[in-house]
């Protein structure tokens, strides 16, 4: 009896014991790759309105990015009016800057991967910083707006561009499924909205979340009639 008990004991110790080691091994693996391999989806799948934007450069034709350097502290004059400049696909045009980010988000232009990995990207079928309509900017959960959460109604936002300063106030915070494109829309009132993906640690998730500014400020660098 003691020598069946013994073998038991070893069969156990010896075999069964590391199986069960390597299965959670295998099983913590697996759910550590999770992220890294549902990335890119993510990035694809962030400005998941598609259908707004016009996208005449991708990845695989030979995307071209403009770093430019923003005019920020700008101390000249400065008129309620002015002209735009419109930026080409890629460029990039704004920062972004409020009291509950840590850093300053470059905006640019157009939806790419390798734009996200650089900053915040606005969709081309909405309009630019500042002028009357919807301007859409979402960013990746994990770098540029992990702290977008933070932001809650009142807030102020700057955003700053060649061609002006704009300020914009957090009307409300919204969430939404990436279904739904509501939010995203053309509108009539100049509005901001910024979004990315609700933050889920088993992969990308369907659930967006973001807020809706109100243009409170305008600062063009340039008198002129205002328009694109």
């Amino acid at each position: 009896m003691k020598m069946v008990r013994s073998k038991i004991k070893n069969l156990i110790l010896y075999i069964i014991t590391p199986l069960i080691v390597l299965f959670v091994c295998v099983g913590i693996l697996l759910i550590g790759m999770i992220k890294p391999m549902d990335k890119a989806k993510v990035y694809i799948n962030l400005a998941f309105m598609d259908d707004l934007k016009i996208d005449p450069d991708s990845s695989d034709s030979g995307l071209v990015i403009k770093d430019n350097d923003i005019i920020s502290g700008y101390d000249g004059e400065t008129y309620e009016t002015g002209e735009f400049i419109r930026p080409k696909y890629g460029e990039l045009y704004g920062m972004i800057r409020t009291e509950k980010f840590d850093l300053d988000v470059p905006v640019y232009w157009g939806s790419d991967i390798k734009l996200f990995e650089r900053g915040a990207c606005q969709s081309t079928g909405s309009v630019i910083v500042g002028s009357s309509g919807n301007s859409v900017i979402s960013a990746h959960e994990d770098t540029y707006f992990a702290e977008l959460s933070n932001l809650s109604e009142g807030d102020t936002i700057t955003i700053n561009t060649n061609y002006g300063e704009f300020i914009y106030t957090v009307r409300e915070t919204i969430e939404f499924n990436k279904k739904e494109n509501k939010y995203v829309v053309p509108t009539n009132d100049p509005r901001l909205t910024l979004y990315t993906c609700k933050k889920n640690i088993f992969g990308s998730s369907d659930e967006r979340i973001g807020v809706i500014c109100d243009l409170t400020e305008k600062k063009f660098y340039t008198a002129g009639s205002e328009g694109q």
